[in-house]
């Protein structure tokens, strides 16, 4: 089978030949930077020395080239903006060593200038003249989102306000979805993931809004949360008007790449922590999935695409939610949290809802566990979720810094050796 046909039949609860790797250049599925660099000089790829892009800024993102998606067995590759989180295009690339020593490439805008006390700060659009948006501590491996919340007056609160960054896709964004999308279907076998960033209703990563200048609006994590119960038909309105452009923007995309694509990530609002749901299942029920299922419902209606949410944390609760909402799809599937454990979730709903990650612990196995245990736990999610297809191998989100080479390389070598049909 081809990459692609590979992740189709898995998607539609299959078998396939073995089970697809879904590692790409999209985050929640991707490698951090650092990461990148090591894999590269670990497979003998490059020159020690070669620097690596960073695609994304706020997790470290790094490029995973088609050599190296070859490497690691990878069946996807991803089409994403073509601007970043905190609003600078992927061009202009120009060198940063990072911390750490690895040499890495960023784009034009990037603040690489640390401060005083060993942070450095990122600012939306790469503008220095108005307040940051970003800070990476010294010493740090991410880039946290600053809140830059204004005072704010009920009286004058503005539904349009916290619309700000969402509008109809631009004709430059367009081309870019059309081009590369086009590209990827011609020129790979793979199976093509495509990501629209409107239909993420209340992400806490985009809420501060760290590619808008002057934010207005909600922008406080905090206070975004407790307007779910303070402004409840604030929040309901935003969503309901975002839910308008997001739709809007869909057709236009469809337009521009058809049924090229396999998979769309709708959605990245993370619904739980590590103990449990961020949210009652009442709440994703009144303020959430009325949105969700416009969305769902328009894509299956119009295309094959597949339906992505990732959500992490302890979201066993909301899980026949998502199912009712239209998601063929649930990652990361975070089973070091509360009540996901991998032979329950399977039992319970592995008929109903693909499985995209849930393949190694990252909080703790993959950085800190031994090589063996690396290869037990992915052995036995492997055989756990891939039976009767409906499973995509990921790792329980991005793969980080600091994991050991040798971790790395057990990881994938087990990925290859154990992940044929029959799953035994």
């Amino acid at each position: 089978m081809t990459p692609r046909e590979r992740v189709i039949a898995a998607l539609n609860h299959r078998e396939p030949d073995r089970i697809p790797v879904g590692i790409c250049n999209c985050s929640g599925i991707g490698i951090h930077a650092c990461t990148v660099y090591l894999l590269r000089q670990a497979f003998a790829l490059d020159p020690p020395g070669t620097p690596v892009k960073v695609l994304e800024p706020f997790v470290m993102i790094g490029e995973i080239a088609p050599d190296l998606a070859t490497a690691l067995g990878a069946d996807v590759v991803a089409v994403t903006a073509n601007r970043n989180s905190f609003g600078l295009r992927n061009e202009g690339w120009r060198p940063w060593t990072f911390h750490d020593g690895t040499p890495l490439l960023v784009p034009e805008g990037f603040n690489t200038d640390p401060e005083p006390d060993g942070s450095t700060l990122m600012y939306p659009q790469g503008d220095r003249s108005v307040r940051p948006s970003g800070i990476m501590p010294k010493g740090g491996w991410y880039f946290d989102v600053l809140s830059r919340q204004l005072p704010i007056d009920d009286d004058a609160l503005r539904v349009e306000d916290n619309l700000e960054e969402f509008g109809p896709i631009s004709d430059e964004h367009l081309a870019h979805f059309a081009r590369e999308t086009e590209r990827l279907y011609s020129h790979t076998d793979k199976a093509i993931l495509i990501r629209i960033g409107d239909t993420a209703f209340g992400d806490i990563g985009r809420v501060p809004a760290p590619s808008l200048k002057d934010p207005k609006g909600i922008r406080d994590a905090e206070e975004w949360y407790m307007s779910h119960v303070t402004r409840r038909d604030y929040i309901y309105k935003v969503f309901e008007r975002q839910c308008g452009i997001a739709t809007q923007n869909l057709q236009r995309v469809f337009e521009a790449v058809g049924n090229r694509a396999t998979v769309v990530h709708l959605t990245g609002t993370d619904f739980g922590g590590q103990e449990g749901p961020l949210f009652s299942p009442r709440v994703y029920r009144d303020l959430y999935k009325p949105f969700h299922k416009q969305v769902t419902d328009w894509v299956h209606t119009h295309t094959t695409w597949k339906t992505f949410i990732h959500s992490c944390g302890s979201v066993r609760e909301l899980i026949p939610e998502f199912i009712e909402a239209g998601f063929d799809i649930l990652n990361p599937v975070q089973c070091s949290a509360a009540g996901m454990d991998p032979v329950a979730l399977k039992a319970n709903f592995g008929d109903r809802i693909a499985f995209w990650g849930g393949g190694v612990n990252v909080q703790r196995t993959l950085p800190f566990g031994t090589p063996s245990e690396v290869r037990h736990e992915v052995r036995e999610n492997l055989r756990v979720f891939g039976r009767g297809g409906g499973f995509v191998f990921a790792p329980v989100h991005n793969i980080q810094a600091l994991v050991p080479e040798e971790n790395l390389l057990a990881l994938f070598e087990t990925v290859r050796a154990e992940g044929r049909y029959p799953i035994v």
